[in-house]
């Protein structure tokens, strides 16, 4: 008994002197050293942190009584009882000894189960060591028969590495049966102190580790989206003076290669930028409401590639680009128009140029200064036939230059040539009306020298020459080329066709009266024995030319049938496409249309699950995909319609363009409802809000959705909450107006009125958490080192926090101080971490 008395003695004395050594003193006897009552309250000063009474400092025993009164009421003032075994005690001894056996459980031959006969061996203390610090003592070479080594080392240790110093003696716990309960439990609450704070710090560097994550997590999100931003608007940057590039080609083939490459940018090169302006919507979506949910400020872009900007970017792309197909289409039919005219001038021209080569020549002959009387009158009434001739042909030179300035005012691309020659014709022909009214006025000077004329030749000339120009004409008709766009069109060719056929009767009675003259002739030359030499004098035209001509013409009547019916087949054909695009775009238009609405219907479902909604969504997008393949198919018509070059479709509403924009809003749509939903789910389980209570939200929020828009107006808005307890005045309900519509839109979309309400609903880590957190690490000090962060965080958090945190400016500081409160501040406030 009285050995174990020695025993709790000598511990409780080296548990003491564990305190005193802070205040640079010891104790050898309780009984002695106690007794004046100075080191008893220099003992409790040093444990509890605080100042007692000031001692007295007599030697006489009432000064001692005195002192050790004042310490006795030091610790009766804090509620400790100094009689028997009280409940508190027990409690703390068992919970003490649950510490020891949740620490020491994964050891071998460990099993703490009291505090005398389960520390005999050394193993228990050397394990409770090696769990907080295993760099002090390698377990693995520890021998359960060896309990002397085992609990000297524990001492050891424990004293020069842990500041615990040794209160019993190894040999003493080895040979007593049963060791001293109460000097062990002094002894291990020593290294339950020691340890509890290092257990905290472990607490606090685990709570900065998850914060610095989040942060770092969500500066690579911010990376990200500024990085598909950038390359984005520099697509658009790139595309749109392409597209604002109106200056046309100067051939058919060039400017439809212009359309191949549009065709190729709408099919092939816009597509996937449409789908990284919705992805990138959707990652900046998904990083606010990371950002809010950790409760961390709002991302802002960089200058020029916010949402909005982006938003704002690609619309000034597809206003250029909506006008770009139409100007090449434009551009193609006006180009098809100028090959026609230029075409036609050409035709015109060869004719009037063919006409008039040598009249000039014939003109400016004198051959009327030594003629005969007879060859006179043959040469007046030759110049009057050429008269008649010239005037016919006066609408032709009209024609010519009408088609020649259309050319100019349709920006030919060789109007300098069509301009030339047009000139020459006009000036030519002004010459030929100067040189016939000369020869006129010649002829007219001598036109009293002649008094007989062959009546009979005169009457072919007049006759045969208008005639002649009807056949010329209609030559020309039945050449001329043409240019339609519908059955109509060439329907009202063929009708006038039709027309010219019927006149071909009437017209041969003209011809048969024409060869009759020259048969009168032939007959009076022969009756009178008149001997005919040459040509008819007063025309060039011959009985053989007119039955040329006429040959000539009812040839080409069957070939300007061919070619009308060929025309014929091709507008059926552009019909039969027309047909066939009106057909499939009538049937994915309205299916479009259709799907649209269901995913408004899903999205606002309040009967199922989140996750149910995001399958039936998952289930929804499949399905469109898969529906990719009709669109793709409609895109080939429509490339077959362009290049037959028809450019209306009677039997459809809906245009190629109607299709794409609506097809990219499909797709825009049901990946934005998607990631609507998985923000909320995202909401729902960072938030512990339940399934009840977003349905709750759901079904409010339908219900004043009074335009089912997926929007409510303020009044609705107000409206809403009201039904759900808040008690609102105005300068409340602007507040909650500024942080539901930022952006003063006069709505509040669903997102927008969840990401409210779970602010209200839901709980989230603040500054002062994580400042509490570093101050553990720091041991209390208002800064924190280098070598601090480095031992108590993993690398990559500790380098993190050291590269970005400011030096502390304390008056206290020591060299390497690091500043953690305002580190703390940034990542909750406006700050670039």
């Amino acid at each position: 008994m009285h050995r174990k008395l020695s025993h709790s003695i000598q511990t409780f004395t080296a548990w003491c002197n564990s305190h005193l050594r802070k205040a640079g003193t010891q104790i050898e006897n309780i009984e002695e050293d106690f007794r004046n009552g100075l080191k008893l309250m220099l003992l409790l000063e040093v444990i509890s942190g605080e100042r007692l009474p000031k001692p007295d400092k007599g030697k006489m025993r009432f000064h001692k009584i005195a002192n050790v009164n004042k310490a006795l009421d030091y610790i009766s003032s804090k509620g400790v009882k100094l009689v028997s075994i009280g409940a508190e005690e027990t409690s703390a001894k068992e919970g003490l000894l649950l510490w020891c056996q949740r620490k020491t459980a994964p050891y071998r031959n460990v099993n703490v189960q009291n505090f005398h006969i389960s520390w005999k061996d050394g193993l228990a203390l050397c394990a409770l060591i090696h769990r907080h610090r295993p760099d002090l003592i390698d377990y693995s070479k520890l021998r359960k028969d060896d309990p002397i080594g085992n609990l000297n080392t524990a001492f050891e240790v424990a004293e020069k590495y842990l500041d615990i110093p040794k209160m019993l003696d190894a040999e003493d716990i080895v040979n007593t049966p049963k060791p001293d309960e109460k000097a062990i439990m002094t002894y291990v609450s020593c290294f339950y102190h020691a340890f509890a704070g290092a257990e905290q710090a472990e607490t606090a560097a685990n709570r900065i580790c998850k914060v610095l994550a989040v942060n770092q997590e969500n500066e690579r999100l911010m990376e990200e989206y500024e990085k598909l931003a950038s390359e984005l608007l520099e697509w658009i940057r790139r595309t749109i003076p392409w597209l604002e590039n109106r200056v046309a080609e100067q051939t058919m083939r060039a400017m439809q290669q212009k359309l191949e490459d549009f065709r190729d940018y709408r099919r092939v090169h816009k597509p996937p930028r449409v789908q990284e302006k919705c992805q990138l919507e959707i990652n900046f979506n998904t990083l606010q409401t990371k950002l809010r949910l950790s409760n961390r400020p709002a991302f802002m872009p960089s200058e020029g590639k916010m949402v909005s900007d982006i938003a704002n970017a690609w619309k000034g792309l597809e206003q250029v680009e909506k006008g770009y197909e139409e100007w090449l289409l434009t551009e193609i039919r006006r180009l098809e128009r100028l090959d026609h005219l230029a075409e036609k001038f050409k035709q015109k021209c060869s004719l009037h140029e063919s006409w008039t080569t040598g009249k000039e020549h014939l003109l400016s002959q004198k051959d009327y200064e030594t003629a005969s009387l007879m060859e006179i009158r043959a040469l007046m009434r030759k110049h009057e036939a050429f008269e008649s001739d010239l005037a016919a042909h006066q609408d032709r030179v009209e024609q010519i230059a009408a088609i020649a300035q259309e050319l100019n005012e349709l920006d030919y691309h060789d109007a300098a040539s069509v301009n030339t020659r047009c000139q020459g014709i006009c000036d030519q022909w002004d010459n030929l009306g100067t040189l016939t009214q000369k020869r006129r006025d010649a002829l007219e000077r001598v036109e009293k020298l002649w008094e007989t004329i062959d009546q009979l030749y005169l009457e072919f000339a007049k006759r045969a020459a208008p005639f002649n120009n009807w056949m010329d004409g209609a030559m020309e008709d039945l050449q001329d080329m043409f240019i339609v766009h519908s059955i109509e069109e060439i329907q009202s060719l063929i009708t006038a066709h039709d027309q010219f056929k019927a006149t071909l009767p009437e017209a041969d009675k003209e011809r048969i009266a024409v060869m009759g003259i020259q048969n009168e002739i032939t007959k009076i030359a022969q009756t009178y024995g008149i001997k005919l030499v040459g040509v008819n004098p007063y025309t060039v035209l011959s009985p053989q030319d007119i039955t040329n001509k006429w040959e000539a013409v009812k040839q080409l009547v069957p070939l300007r049938d061919q070619m009308l019916q060929e025309e014929v087949a091709r507008q059926q054909a552009n019909e039969r496409l027309r047909r066939s695009f009106a057909a499939q775009a009538n049937i994915i238009g309205p299916w479009i249309q259709t799907k649209m609405e269901e995913i408004g219907h899903v999205s606002v479902d309040i009967t199922g699950s989140l996750e149910e909604q995001m399958n039936n969504l998952k289930q929804y997008e499949q399905n469109i995909i898969n529906y990719k393949s009709n669109i793709d198919k409609l895109e080939g018509d429509h490339q077959l319609i362009q290049e037959a070059l028809i450019f209306d479709n009677k039997h459809t509403n809906y245009t190629m363009e109607h299709i794409r924009v609506g097809w990219e809003q499909l797709l825009t749509t049901i990946a934005r409802t998607i990631n609507e939903v998985e923000n909320q789910i995202l909401t729902r389980d960072a938030k512990g809000i339940s399934q009840e209570q977003l349905n709750e939200f759901r079904a409010s929020f339908n219900h004043f959705d009074r335009k089912r828009n997926g929007m409510m107006d303020p009044d609705d808005f107000r409206a809403c909450l009201i039904s759900m307890g808040y008690d609102l005045g105005e300068v409340e309900f602007a507040r909650i107006m500024t942080l539901v519509d930022p952006n003063n839109t006069g709505v509040v979309t669903f997102q927008a009125f969840i990401d409210f309400m779970t602010r209200e609903t839901a709980e989230t880590d603040t500054a002062e958490q994580v400042m509490a957190s570093f101050k553990i690490l720091a041991s209390d000090k208002p800064y924190i080192t280098v070598e601090e962060l480095r031992r108590e965080l993993p690398p990559e958090q500790a380098e993190y926090c050291i590269s970005r945190m400011t030096k502390y400016t304390g008056f206290d500081a020591s060299p390497g101080a690091l500043d953690y409160i305002s580190f703390s501040s940034a990542l909750y406030g406006e700050s670039d971490l």
